[in-house]
């Protein structure tokens, strides 16, 4: 018998909304350490692209590329700081893909939508996101969350911010 049991869609869920409501109140800071230490945020510019290494991506972001994007932002000479950046994510379809009873990780997917506002002009994301969650010390961390934007193969202008 394992001695990890299952996590409960609940409580997947609300790891999820906590990790979004830290997007919408700007708290990047605490976003970033939901992350392991070697864990990566990627956004593919293709439907089904296999890897970020040998493709180009909208972004592909390691932990020290998150940290160097935070001390841009928190800079006070920063240009995100003329203009207040403001989001709000909704999830759904959240969904358990994989569990492995042997250590607590996890496979999640879960649908999005986004609605950025910067600079008066609001943009609109949606599409899927992926998630490998880590259990560390019984609190699960983000080893790569993946964004399949549904157009991402069209043109897109700068993204501000995470989604």
């Amino acid at each position: 018998m394992s001695q990890y049991q299952r996590p409960g869609l609940k409580k997947i869920e609300e790891f999820l909304y906590h990790e979004t409501g830290l997007l919408d109140r700007m708290e990047i800071r605490q976003w970033i350490d939901l992350f392991t230490d070697t864990g990566d945020y990627w956004m593919p510019v293709t439907p089904d692209q296999e890897d970020p290494i040998n493709h180009i991506s909208i972004f592909y972001d390691d932990r020290d590329l998150m940290e160097i994007r935070l001390r841009h932002h928190d800079n006070p000479r920063s240009h995100s700081k003329d203009f207040t950046i403001r989001s709000s994510h909704v999830l759904g379809n959240v969904q358990i893909a994989s569990f492995d009873e042997t250590n607590g990780d996890c496979q999640v997917s879960c649908n999005f939508q986004c609605v950025m506002y910067y600079r008066d002009q609001q943009q609109l994301y949606a599409g899927t996101c992926q998630y490998h969650l880590r259990l560390i010390d019984g609190r699960y961390h983000i080893q790569r969350k993946r964004v399949d934007l549904i157009n991402c193969d069209a043109p897109h202008g700068s993204i501000q911010t995470y989604v």
